[in-house]
């Protein structure tokens, strides 16, 4: 592959407006702004979706017009430094797909999508299979073992696989000392049936209080044919969130300020909406990679796009809601902020993405990112750093200055990117490598 190459500022984009939490009940929204880029699709929007293995449908809309004036970034007096970053090689996997700092542990555990959990200690590249499903999987595109999150003490560890048949499992087990799966401990909290083989997400997150955060796409093929994700009574093309303690006779318990947890969601308007008791929030296409941000506590969700626009959705927790609160993120009304399929109704109360990028040179599929919470690349913070699968370009939106820089370019087939206990920034590639972004 080739050399990543450091770079400044670069893809300036406009700044359209101030988030808002889109009328979702009980949640509020953003400091972040709502960006679309200025660059228009390209020829190879006709190129197969590397990530769905489907071909678009319509190439024929254009990007989103701008809510207001278009600010010009490049005249904007810069609110933080032009970070310049390297990439260095620090290990070489199998399909990693995620890797994963354990709680007071100075380790990382990088997830092969081929079935394995490896326990990395970087000082001395000493690694450990603590966990080998790759027997049960259905293997290959999108699934495979995609998601692991530990709990708050590390002595629970939380898998996402695509068992034989393709249904998405969640799977518990208790974690020693020494970091080693207790395979005799496996229980199974929750399986979904997948109705074809793309849009599993696959991404887990714990947070404070031990509550486990499911991604789960809208079951796939293309454009949402069954129709799910804007429908909170189906678990797909959702966000779920469960408490892995049983209960009764299920394997879990649902926290009781879930939106859907006591029936019903009533509105202030009377508006009554049903929904599934798991569901958290609902709307998603493909959120292949979400993450808390440790300071803030907002929620960043990229979910990715169908055939025109990639998005970026950010929302903050209030004094009496967590962050991502019955949020409803548009899709498959909405593709980004373009209206997609006109059979679904626009409710009204749709959060927009902060951030969309047209399909074209800046990529096809979003990979993820994290929130930079490191100390390493100190003009970087505070920043979302995200990635693309198909351009393998290395983006930061800045916070602070409301811009989007270039921070690397060169990857290839990007597939997460993630953070260490430091918060300092890991890029995950495809074919093997890992590569830790360090300040040139």
């Amino acid at each position: 592959m080739s050399a990543v190459a450091p770079v400044g500022v670069a893809a300036l984009l406009l700044v359209a407006a101030c988030a808002s939490d889109g009328g979702a009940p009980g949640d509020g929204g953003s400091s972040a702004v709502i960006i679309t880029t200025t660059s228009a699709p390209s020829a190879t929007d006709t190129a197969t979706d590397v990530t769905t293995g489907e071909e678009p449908a319509d190439a024929s809309t254009a990007p989103p017009e701008p809510t207001e004036a278009p600010v010009d970034s490049t005249t904007s007096p810069p609110v933080v430094g032009d970070p310049r970053v390297a990439a260095v090689d620090v290990g070489t996997f199998e399909r990693p797909v995620d890797l994963v700092p354990r709680p007071d542990e100075d380790v990382l555990y990088v997830v092969q999508q081929t079935g394995q959990v490896v326990r990395w200690e970087r000082d001395g590249d000493d690694r450990r299979t603590v966990l080998d499903v790759g027997g049960r999987l259905s293997d290959g595109g999108e699934q495979g073992l995609l998601g692991l999150a530990f709990s708050p003490d590390g002595a629970t560890a939380y898998v996402d696989f695509t068992a034989s048949d393709g249904t998405t499992t969640i799977v518990e087990y208790a974690v020693a000392v020494d970091g080693t799966f207790d395979s005799a401990s496996e229980r199974v909290l929750l399986t979904v049936a997948q109705p074809y083989s793309n849009h599993n997400a696959g991404d887990l997150a714990v947070d404070h209080d031990g509550l486990l955060y499911v991604t789960l796409g809208d079951g796939g093929s293309g454009g949402d044919p069954q129709r799910v994700a804007h429908d909170p009574t189906s678990l797909l093309g959702s966000l779920l969130r469960i408490d892995p303690t049983p209960s009764g006779d299920r394997p879990y318990s649902i926290p009781p300020d879930n939106p859907f947890a006591g029936g019903p969601l009533v509105l202030g308007d009377g508006t009554t909406i049903e929904g599934a008791p798991e569901v958290f929030a609902w709307g998603l296409r493909n959120p292949w990679k979400i993450a808390f941000d440790p300071v803030t506590g907002e929620l960043w969700i990229p979910d990715v796009g169908q055939n025109q626009f990639e998005e970026i959705n950010v929302v903050g927790p209030t004094a009496d809601r967590p962050a991502g609160w019955a949020h409803d993120f548009g899709w498959s009304a909405f593709e980004g902020t373009t209206r997609f399929n006109t059979d679904v109704a626009d409710s009204g109360r749709t959060t927009p993405p902060v951030l969309t990028y047209p399909h074209g040179n800046d990529g096809c599929s979003i990979s993820g990112g994290m929130p930079y919470r490191g100390t390493a690349i100190a003009e970087l913070a505070p920043a979302f750093v995200y990635s693309d699968y198909c351009s393998g370009i290395v983006w930061a939106l800045d916070l602070a200055g409301a811009r989007n820089l270039v921070l690397a370019d060169g990857f290839e087939g990007v597939t997460a990117i993630r953070a260490d206990a430091s918060g300092e920034l890991y890029v995950l590639e495809a074919g093997g490598r890992i590569a830790q972004l360090v300040p040139a």
